[in-house]
């Protein structure tokens, strides 16, 4: 099928504007959702066809559907933002749909195209910006996601799949109210492993994240950072963010995208900014013990974490069982304070968008 404009049917029974408005007061992340949503089947027979833009509705599937026994699942998230012109602009939305196909290919799934991924993200977008939120931090936040819809038993790659994007008013991912977040150290579990799926966002790379969090969270941390799964030294990421660490000599480290760590989008956005900033840049592995020994001698002196749903966050305490430590003042830094600014203010339109990251929608 083309990636044209998908047919359109409008949601019959729509949230009226009182109600809408009330909702979006305080969205909060990932409960506020909107009227419409996309959908486009495939078959190994038809390939991609009966693509849609309809009323949201919940899905009826048969208790033997693929997806609910094997997991074959994948999913994507961007935002969509309105600029200070008052239009609607996504965010690099091409890499999310790369990093969609990437994900496809690791889980035996077909690979949806660019331009229909696209498509059906621009054209939600249109349906339904009138659920932009008129908050701080405000975004309609996407939720891209692929499931394996054949019904049978069996372990094998689905005959059949279903494509979706739905959205929902999004205020700020952190409600706590804290300068920075505070983090647990992960000892007992690991997120991937070499030749596992770390690379590819599918549902069960988080799934089994959610005990570590849940310890986190026991801990009175924000979120759990994982460790290497071979040597359980090195550090990778957060349950869904890639982590930063800059230095007193002006250095900036990441650890690199190695198959273990998820290729983040906003974190490539970072890497991009810094060097044009001119930082020195280096992607290289960066030790549990060293992480300590750096913050205990005044070496290291901002930490942040970034994704699509938090932007930049600055890192401020770190718990474990050997004891805690907190970065600098335990707030936000100066350099990560710029490099959020910069790249909120060019998501939104009040600065030169120098790199083509920004796709209006007309």
């Amino acid at each position: 099928m083309t990636s044209g404009a998908f047919p359109f049917e409008a949601n019959p029974n729509p949230v009226d504007a009182a109600e809408r408005a009330a909702r979006l007061v305080d969205p909060g992340f990932g409960r506020v959702f909107t009227d419409h949503m996309v959908t486009i089947r495939y078959s190994d027979a038809k390939g991609w066809h009966d693509a849609k833009v309809g009323p949201r509705a919940p899905l009826t599937l048969d208790p033997a559907t693929a997806v609910l026994h094997y997991a074959q699942e994948i999913f994507e998230g961007l935002k969509a933002y309105r600029l200070a012109d008052g239009s609607m602009a996504l965010f690099r939305p091409e890499q999310n749909a790369r990093r969609f196909q990437r994900s496809a290919k690791r889980l035996a799934m077909p690979e949806l195209p660019e331009e229909m991924f696209l498509q059906a993200c621009r054209q939600l977008v249109q349906v339904d910006k009138d659920w932009f939120p008129p908050v701080d931090g405000g975004s309609i936040y996407l939720r891209p996601f692929m499931i394996a819809s054949e019904v049978f038993l069996g372990v094998k790659p689905s005959a059949e799949y279903l494509f979706m994007v739905i959205a929902s008013s999004a205020g700020n991912y952190f409600k706590s109210g804290a300068p920075a977040i505070s983090i647990w150290v992960s000892e007992q579990y690991t997120r991937a492993a070499r030749g596992g799926t770390g690379a590819a966002k599918c549902g069960g790379n988080y799934a089994a994240s959610l005990v570590a969090q849940s310890e986190a969270i026991r801990q009175g941390c924000d979120q759990v950072v994982f460790l290497d799964a071979a040597e359980h030294r090195w550090v990778e990421e957060l349950g869904g963010m890639n982590l930063f660490f800059l230095f007193d000599d002006g250095s900036l480290l990441t650890p690199p995208t190695d198959g273990t760590i998820l290729e983040g989008i906003t974190r490539d956005s970072v890497l991009t900014l810094a060097r044009a900033q001119g930082l020195n840049v280096r992607e290289e592995r960066y030790a549990m013990d060293q992480w300590r020994a750096d913050t205990e001698s005044g070496r290291l002196v901002e930490v942040f974490a970034c994704g699509t749903a938090a932007v930049v966050t600055p890192v401020g305490t770190v718990k474990s069982t050997q004891g805690d430590f907190t970065i600098g003042a335990g707030g936000a830094g100066q350099m990560t304070q710029q490099i959020r600014t910069k790249l909120v203010d060019i998501q939104r339109g009040a600065a030169a968008d120098t790199h083509g990251w920004v796709q209006r929608i007309d």
